[in-house]
């Protein structure tokens, strides 16, 4: 845990859910290189699901690692067999495992994502338990992904609060019953694609209302991820283009 070190304070980290790049937002990236080594010239981050359903090497989060600029910061999702099958219980020797995994990263690990199940119902004593053992194995941001809506009531709140866990806001808001409230300084937006999930592209006017989201976030002190998972039909890594355009432009001013 060492070598773990925190991302600076009001970072933009915007990026995608994978680093596949299409033929059709080929342009974008050098030519040469790894499709990672690619992405990572033009992105500063990404978030990495397919730890959720199977486990990576230790060797391979450090090609992983080599392969990309010191400023870029990797996201990974838990795994399923922590959130949707152990359902947070009696999962240390699971985290022990995830922990060395991605330990590997070293201090390019810059959070690690909860995505909890849909039908996961907010277990006060369970989270209660969960939360310190995970915060206890990672220094970086912690995100977490309810999609239930009694994780969005006020012993949920003070509880990522507690342990330093942000709360993720995600478009579709699947369980989220009234507007976002902020658990930390700390920024994770997930944009999974509307009207059809993980599909569709986002229209400019959403992506300029995402970019002064951004914006405002950052300005209170925090870092920002922002991580398009529309990645079906290949519309993410053209929406990540626009709005990391259009930050560096300064087009997004509130």
């Amino acid at each position: 845990m060492s070598d773990l070190q925190p991302t600076p304070s009001g970072a933009r980290l915007i990026g995608c859910a994978g680093w596949s790049i299409h033929k059709d937002a080929a342009a974008a990236f050098p030519e040469e290189g790894s499709h990672l080594e690619r992405y990572a010239r033009v992105f500063p981050a990404v978030e990495i699901n397919s730890s959720f359903y199977r486990p990576h090497k230790p060797e391979t989060y450090a090609r992983w690692a080599d392969s990309v600029p010191d400023a870029f910061r990797f996201s990974v999702k838990l795994p399923k067999s922590i959130t949707h099958e152990a359902r947070l219980r009696d999962a240390d020797e699971l985290l022990d495992r995830f922990a060395q995994e991605t330990g590997a990263l070293g201090y390019k690990l810059g959070c690690v994502l909860v995505q909890l199940p849909p039908r996961g119902v907010f277990d006060e004593a369970s989270a209660a338990d969960f939360l310190p053992r995970l915060r206890m194995r990672f220094g970086c941001m912690l995100a977490l992904e309810a999609r239930h809506p009694t994780w969005f009531g006020d012993a949920a709140t003070t509880l990522l609060e507690q342990h330093a866990v942000t709360r993720v806001i995600a478009d579709p808001p699947a369980g989220q019953p009234g507007p976002h409230v902020p658990t930390t300084l700390a920024t994770y937006i997930r944009l999974h694609g509307t009207p059809k999930i993980y599909y569709s592209s986002y229209p400019p006017e959403f992506l300029a209302r995402v970019e002064r989201q951004i914006e405002k976030r950052r300005a209170g002190g925090g870092d920002v991820w922002c991580i398009f998972d529309n990645t079906a039909a290949f519309a993410a890594v053209p929406n990540a283009l626009d709005v990391l355009r259009g930050v560096a432009a300064g087009g997004a001013a509130a």
